[in-house]
């Protein structure tokens, strides 16, 4: 068994060591989690892959977003797609991914079968989200640059984790479901823009839960094939960064720097909107802005003049342009044909410019903006700036309010700090 594989399988079935913020991260991004798949419920996808699961019959063994349950397997797939719906989940850049989505729907549909207390539920999904931080790390730059979706295949390897940790799986065992998951993880860029991005995070989910089920019944695979030379991470160009994946795992949580996202929006546009926040940019004041980012967005979220909502989520012109006219990019509606037709927007962004940044890092961006009265206003923001636990939790539970409601919000939050089993939390999804 290679150094990676024994290492991982060790930390992700053996006791840890938990932080403070490490569990009130974790239990703000289950809630997060679950405000983003409530409200994504009623997407065309949403729609699509459960009414796909749920032709297929099968034991209903855990609940979907949107109603009704299906057998465990059929309900990561499901749950992690829909929750992946409205791209409005937390993301870690060192992952170069969005963790929970691929991670929470595995561990909680086995939760729930199981009747696992939240407590377990919430370690095992810390502990799956830290293991696909370090895959991420150990694939590196290049695996996600070539084209790989992140969030899928490193995803694949955190969802197994968790599965596995929750079904009380041996070291041994463990290294078994990453070798098999080495063959089944999978997932393409070449799906951003459409409804195949969230159903990556859906098959990440559900290739955890499908690895150790077979595992746990005596299935053989390669324990070596992450790693090696026809292993996964050189057939998919890996770094093999071995030492950035392992340093400090079970002594440090990566996990706890974590970005949520508190704009309904691509990730990569949220460094800009911080830095708009503290700006005076309310048209028709503004005369012209000029974004500076890191060159990987500009091929990411610099698409020019949208007609679509989907479209507004991934550009710099428009969500600035409807921050300036009053549009809250926080909330899912701002995101519309109508929007994006709205003629003060469109003259606006004509009088945007977005440049490339070599010196800046992925997390950062630079706004500039000229007022009318001469007057230039500048701002940066790095999203890897501290934030006060006090002030994540202000944030993430406001937004999951106006996301649910903030009775069902607060009863969620109540539920995941104060106790009760993951079946409780899983009914509520189905409502």
């Amino acid at each position: 068994m290679t150094n990676l594989t024994s290492q991982l399988a060790r930390f992700a079935t053996g006791p840890i060591t938990t932080t403070a913020a490490a569990r009130l991260i974790t239990a703000l991004s289950v809630l997060d989690w679950f405000s983003v798949g409530r409200a994504g419920a009623d997407e065309p996808v949403a729609h699509i892959i459960r009414d796909t699961v749920l032709s297929e019959g099968g034991a209903g063994q855990a609940h979907l977003f949107g109603g009704s349950a299906a057998p465990v397997r059929a309900a990561a797939l499901a749950n992690g797609t829909i929750s992946h719906a409205l791209d409005y989940d937390d993301t870690h850049f060192a992952h170069i991914g969005h963790p929970s989505v691929a991670v929470i729907p595995a561990a909680l549909a086995l939760a729930e079968l199981r009747e696992v207390p939240l407590v377990d539920l919430q370690e095992a999904a810390l502990v799956g989200m830290e293991v696909s931080i370090r895959v991420g790390l150990w694939l590196g730059r290049a695996h996600y640059q070539t084209g790989f979706h992140q969030t899928a295949t490193a995803g694949a390897f955190g969802a197994a984790a968790a599965a596995g940790r929750l079904v009380g799986l041996t070291p041994d065992q463990m290294a078994q479901v990453f070798g098999l998951t080495a063959t089944r993880a999978a997932g393409l860029k070449a799906q951003f823009g459409t409804m195949g991005k969230p159903y990556n995070a859906g098959i990440a989910a559900s290739c955890g839960v499908e690895a150790v089920q077979l595992v746990q019944r005596g299935f053989i695979a390669n324990p070596d094939a992450m790693e090696g030379a026809a292993g996964f991470g050189a057939t998919h160009h890996g770094a093999d960064d071995r030492d950035a994946a392992l340093e400090g795992i079970g002594e440090t949580w990566l996990f706890e720097s974590v970005s949520h996202k508190f704009h309904a929006c691509c990730h990569g546009l949220h460094a800009v909107l911080e830095a708009a926040r503290s700006l005076d940019i309310a048209e028709p004041e503004v005369a012209e802005m000029t974004v500076k980012t890191h060159p990987r967005w500009m091929s990411v979220c610099n698409q020019p003049a949208l007609t679509t909502g989907l479209g507004a989520k991934f550009s710099y012109r428009t969500v600035l342009a409807m921050r300036a006219l009053g549009y809250d990019t926080a909330r899912l509606d701002s995101y519309s044909e109508k929007v994006c037709a709205d003629p003060r927007l469109q003259r606006l962004r004509d009088h945007i410019s977005v440049e490339a940044d070599e010196t800046l890092s992925e997390t950062q961006a630079h706004l500039s903006v000229l007022r009318r009265d001469g007057q230039r206003l500048e701002a940066s923001h790095d999203l890897k700036e501290p934030l006060s636990l006090a002030a994540r939790e202000d944030r993430v539970r406001a937004k999951s309010a106006t996301l649910i409601g903030g009775q069902l919000s607060d009863e969620i939050w109540s539920l995941l700090r104060t106790g009760g089993s993951a079946a409780e939390l899983a009914a509520r999804m189905a409502e």
